[in-house]
C-alpha cells in the first residue's frame, strides 16, 4: 500500500487503523488454443487526483507461450499490474509535490525502468524453449493522462470485501492494526519531505510495516490459545517490534542520503500494542485439534494447527503429500518463516496445477512428469530443506523425509 502523506505531528498516541488491502486482480491470462486470450494484462489505470497512467499492452503482444514458460510470464504480467497500481498509488498520494518534473523523475521514470526489467524478462523466458519475440521494444514507456474509468485487468476493481480501499483514502500506510488487534503508531505521518531520489526505498519500507502488521495480526489469529501468559509479548509484539525498529531506520537512512536524516523517535514508533477487546477468542475443538505429535507445544512453541492453508498438500489435479503434520512443534522464533514455506508449498502446487490446465494436450507422454511434475519436486525439495533449517535454528532440527515428502503425481 502506498503511503498517504498528512502532515499532523499528533506523535505516538495517533494510532492508526490498518486494513489488509485486497487483493487487485490482474491480467487475466488464458491460452486459447495456441495462442493467448488476454484481459488487458499489462495495462490500465486508476483514479489519481483527476490524473492517471496509462502503459501499453504487453500481454496482447506476445506470441503462443510455452507451456514451460507459463509460470513465470504470468508472473511478470502481474508484475506490471502490481507496478502501475503502485505509480498511480505514488500519484494520487504525492499530488502537490515537488517541482514541475517531479511526475517524470519520481514516478514515469522509475516505472519506465521497471517495466523494460520486467518485459525483458518476459522476452528471455519465452526464448528459452521458443523463438524470443522481437516486438517488445518501446512497451515500457507510459503517459499521464486525464483520470477515468478503471481499466485494470480482470475488467474491474475486485478489491477483496467489495470495497475500494486503495491508499489515500482514510487510513495511514505504516499505521494501525489489522482487524483492530494490533495498534502500533503511525510513521508515515511523521516524516518531512520525501526526497525523490528516496521515494520509492521509503515507500516499499512504509508499505513492509504493513507487511509486519498484517503477518503479526494473522500470527496472533492462528495461535488463539497458545502458550503461556507472556506468549503474544515474547512470541509476536516483540518480534514486531524489532522489525520496525529495523524498518523505520532504513526510512530515515534513505531520506538521510538525500537531504536531512529525521530523527525520528523509534523507541515510541516501534513498539505497538494489543487491543484486548478485539482479540481473537479461541473457538471449541472437537474431535481432536489436528497437531502433530499431539499434545501441548510447550511455552515457546507453536503446534501447527493443520487446515487448508498450511497442510502443505492438494486436492487438486496435482496431489502431493503434507508437510505441516510431519513437523514437530515449532519454535516461536521460526514461526513466520515456517508458515511463509508452507504457504510457499501451496503456491507451487496451484502454479503447477495451473500449467497443467493450460498446457492440455501439449509434448509427448512424457510432458507432464519433465515440464511440470518433475520441477515442482525440485521446488518442493528446496522448501522443505528451509522449513527444517529454519527449525533447526533454535531447536533439533528435524529430519524430514525429503525424498517421501517432495514428489507429487498428476490425480
Amino acid at each position: 500500500m502506498a503511503p498517504s502523506w498528512d502532515n499532523e505531528k499528533t506523535g505516538w498516541r495517533n494510532w492508526r487503523r490498518y486494513k489488509v488491502p485486497g487483493m487487485i486482480a490482474v491480467g487475466a491470462i488464458t491460452l486459447l488454443g495456441g495462442g493467448l486470450g488476454v484481459a488487458m494484462a499489462g495495462t490500465g489505470s486508476s483514479d489519481a487526483s483527476g490524473q492517471t497512467i496509462t502503459c501499453p499492452t504487453v500481454a496482447d503482444k506476445l506470441p503462443a507461450i510455452p507451456a514451460s514458460a507459463q509460470a513465470e510470464v504470468d508472473r511478470n504480467l502481474a508484475l506490471l499490474e502490481t507496478q502501475l497500481q503502485e505509480a498511480n498509488n505514488r500519484l494520487a498520494t504525492s499530488a502537490g509535490e515537488g517541482g514541475p518534473n517531479f511526475v517524470q523523475n519520481a514516478i514515469l521514470g522509475p516505472l519506465a525502468d521497471k517495466r523494460a526489467a520486467t518485459i525483458d524478462r518476459i522476452a528471455i523466458s519465452i526464448g528459452r524453449t521458443a523463438e524470443k519475440p522481437t516486438n517488445l521494444g518501446g512497451l515500457a514507456e507510459c503517459s499521464l493522462g486525464a483520470g477515468g474509468e478503471d481499466e485494470n485487468a480482470g475488467g474491474e476493481d475486485e478489491n477483496a470485501g467489495g470495497e475500494d480501499e486503495n491508499a489515500g483514502g482514510g487510513e495511514e500506510a505504516g499505521g494501525g492494526a489489522a482487524a483492530g488487534a494490533i495498534s502500533c503508531p503511525d510513521v508515515a505521518g511523521e516524516l518531512p519531505e520525501i526526497p525523490a531520489q528516496a521515494q520509492d526505498e521509503v515507500t516499499r519500507n512504509l508499505e513492509l510495516l504493513d507487511t509486519q502488521i498484517a503477518e503479526a495480526n494473522q500470527r496472533l489469529v492462528d495461535t488463539v490459545g497458545q502458550g503461556g501468559a507472556n506468549f503474544v509479548q515474547n512470541a509476536i509484539l516483540g518480534p514486531l517490534e524489532d522489525k520496525r525498529v529495523a524498518t523505520i531506520n532504513r526510512i530515515a537512512t534513505a531520506i538521510g542520503r538525500n537531504a536531512e536524516r529525521p530523527d525520528l523517535d523509534v523507541a515510541t514508533l516501534a513498539p505497538c500494542e494489543l487491543n484486548e477487546d478485539e482479540v481473537p477468542v479461541a473457538d471449541p475443538v472437537e474431535g481432536g485439534n489436528g497437531n502433530a505429535g499431539g499434545g501441548d507445544a510447550g511455552a515457546g512453541f507453536t503446534q501447527l494447527v493443520i487446515n487448508e492453508a498450511n497442510d502443505g498438500g492438494s486436492d487438486g489435479a496435482i496431489a502431493c503429500p503434507t508437510v505441516a503434520d510431519q513437523l514437530p512443534a515449532i519454535p516461536n522464533q521460526a514461526l513466520a518463516e515456517v508458515e511463509s514455506n508452507l504457504a510457499q508449498l501451496e503456491k507451487q502446487i496451484q502454479e503447477a496445477e495451473t500449467r497443467l490446465a493450460n498446457s492440455a494436450g501439449e509434448g509427448g507422454p512424457n510432458f507432464v512428469q519433465n515440464a511440470i511434475i518433475g520441477p515442482l519436486e525440485d521446488k518442493r525439495v528446496a522448501a522443505i530443506n528451509r522449513i527444517a533449517t529454519a527449525i533447526g535454528r533454535h531447536t533439533d532440527k528435524p529430519q524430514l523425509n525429503v525424498a517421501g515428502l517432495a514428489p507429487c503425481s498428476e490425480a
